[in-house]
C-alpha cells in the first residue's frame, strides 16, 4: 500500500513540474475546459436561480390552489377561436361557488386592472398597481401585516372604500407617518387607508405586493361596470387541506357547467388552472432549458478535452527521451501512466475551478445589480462542474498516457537522442 502511495506522489509531482515548466502551454489548455465548464455551470446556475425566484414568489400559495378563468395557463386542445368566444367567470358564479360547491377553505373574486395614481394631500405616487379582491384574498395569499387590519367581509360585499397600501406605497404617500385612517383619493373618490403590508421585496411572477394597493372588488366593479372587457376577472379557490384534489376539480367543474346550462358534449366554456400544473409547467421550462444549455456547454467542454489531448500527445513527443531515461532506471509503466494521467487531471480540475470561480464572481456582480433577484451557485452545481472536469481530464489523458508508458526504453531513449 505504501509502494503506491508513493508512486502516486511522485507521478503528481512530475506532472506538476511538467506543467510550471510549460506556461504557456497549460494556460492554452486551461482555456477550452475553462470556457466548457463556465458555459455549462453557468447555464445551470442561471437556471436554478430563476426556478428558486419563480417558487419563492409562489411560495405564499398552496400547490392546489385553482384559478378559475377563461384563459389556460397551459398548452390546451381547444381553438384559439373558440376560446375567444369563452364568456369571462362573473361574481355571481364567484358566490354560487362558496355556497354549493363543498370543502372550499377560501375563495376570492377579483379584477385584473391597469395601474393608477394615488394622492394624498400634495404627494402623489403613479403607476399603482390596483389588486381588487374580496375578503377571502387575504387567506388565500396568506397575506401578512404590518399595520392594520384587511377589510371584512360585510365591507367586501358592501364595496367600502377602504384599502390596504404596499409598504413602497405606503411610503412613497405618508413617509415616517402613520397612514392608518389617512384618506387618500384614487379612481376618483376617496378611500380609507386601514392597513399596510409587510415588505415583500420583487416578485418575479407578477407585481410585488409592496408597490399594490388592496381594495374591495366591489367598489372597482361599481365604477368599472360588470361588462368592462378592459378588466378581465379570475375567480381563486382554496380546498381545505386533505380533500382529493381531483373529487373536488370534478365537483367544481360539473357545479359550473350546471350553472352555464352546458350539454354533456359540449365542452367546458371556462378553465381550471391548478397552481400546481403551473409550477410543473416552469419546471418543465426550466428542465429544457438545463438541457439545451448543458449539450451547450458539453461541446465546449469536449473541445477543452480535445485541446487537453493534443497537448499530453506534444508533452509524450517532447519527453520521450526522459520516459526511457526513467524506465531505464526502473520506473514501472504504471508509474509512467499515472504521471501523464494526473498532469492531465490537474490541466482539467484547474481549468474547471477557474471557470467556477469566474461563474461564481459574475454571480455575485449580476446580484448587485438586480436587487432582490439572487444568482445562486449551488453546491450540486459545483460538485458537478468539478466532477466534469476530472472526468475530462481522464478521458483526455488515457490514450497518451498509455502511449507513454508502452514505449520501449531503448528506442525511447534512441528517439530523444
Amino acid at each position: 500500500m505504501l509502494i503506491y502511495l508513493r508512486v502516486l506522489k511522485e507521478s503528481l509531482a512530475f506532472a506538476i513540474n511538467a506543467l510550471r515548466n510549460n506556461k504557456l502551454r497549460t494556460l492554452l489548455s486551461l482555456l477550452g475546459v475553462t470556457i466548457g465548464i463556465f458555459s455549462i455551470i453557468g447555464v445551470l446556475a442561471a437556471v436554478d436561480s430563476l426556478k428558486q425566484e419563480i417558487k419563492g414568489s409562489l411560495s405564499s400559495l398552496d400547490n392546489n390552489t385553482i384559478i378559475l378563468m377563461r384563459f389556460s395557463f397551459g398548452p390546451t386542445d381547444i381553438p384559439q377561436w373558440k376560446r375567444e368566444q369563452f364568456p369571462d367567470v362573473t361574481y355571481e358564479e364567484y358566490q354560487y361557488i362558496k355556497r354549493n360547491v363543498p370543502d372550499v377553505e377560501a375563495a376570492s373574486f377579483s379584477l385584473n386592472v391597469g395601474a393608477e395614481s394615488i394622492k394624498y394631500d400634495d404627494k402623489l405616487v403613479t403607476g399603482v398597481n390596483i389588486a381588487p379582491v374580496t375578503d377571502g384574498y387575504y387567506n388565500i395569499e396568506a397575506l401578512k401585516l404590518a399595520e392594520g387590519r384587511f377589510f371584512n367581509e360585510s365591507e367586501s360585499n358592501s364595496g367600502s372604500n377602504v384599502l390596504v397600501l404596499g409598504s413602497e406605497i405606503a411610503d412613497g404617500l405618508f413617509g415616517s407617518f402613520d397612514p392608518i385612517g389617512k384618506q387618500v383619493r384614487l379612481l376618483g373618490q376617496r378611500f380609507t387607508v386601514i392597513g399596510v403590508l409587510e415588505k415583500e421585496g420583487s416578485s418575479f411572477i407578477g407585481p410585488s405586493k409592496d408597490g399594490v394597493a388592496v381594495l374591495p372588488v366591489n367598489v372597482v366593479r361599481r365604477i368599472y361596470g360588470s361588462n368592462n372587457k378592459s378588466a378581465f376577472p379570475q375567480i381563486t379557490i382554496k380546498p381545505k387541506d386533505g380533500v382529493d384534489i381531483a373529487e373536488f376539480n370534478a365537483i367544481l367543474e360539473q357545479r359550473l357547467r350546471q350553472l352555464r346550462g352546458l350539454r354533456p358534449e359540449e365542452t367546458n366554456t371556462f378553465f381550471i388552472n391548478q397552481l400546481s400544473g403551473l409550477t410543473d409547467f416552469i419546471d418543465n421550462i426550466t428542465g429544457t432549458m438545463s438541457t439545451i444549455g448543458g449539450f451547450i456547454g458539453l461541446f465546449s467542454l469536449l473541445v477543452g478535452g480535445f485541446g487537453i489531448a493534443n497537448i499530453m500527445f506534444v508533452s509524450v513527443k517532447e519527453r520521450t527521451n526522459l520516459i526511457g531515461i526513467q524506465k531505464a532506471l526502473g520506473a514501472k509503466n504504471r508509474f509512467i501512466l499515472l504521471q501523464f494521467l494526473f498532469e492531465s487531471v490537474i490541466l482539467a480540475t484547474i481549468g474547471g475551478l477557474i471557470g467556477l470561480t469566474l461563474v461564481w464572481i459574475i454571480a455575485q456582480v449580476m446580484s448587485q445589480f438586480t436587487g432582490d433577484f439572487e444568482f445562486v451557485l449551488s453546491a450540486t452545481n459545483v460538485i458537478f462542474g468539478l466532477s466534469s472536469s476530472i472526468i475530462i481530464g481522464l478521458i483526455a489523458g488515457i490514450v497518451p498516457a498509455f502511449m507513454a508508458s508502452r514505449l520501449d526504453p531503448v528506442e525511447a531513449i534512441r528517439t530523444g537522442m
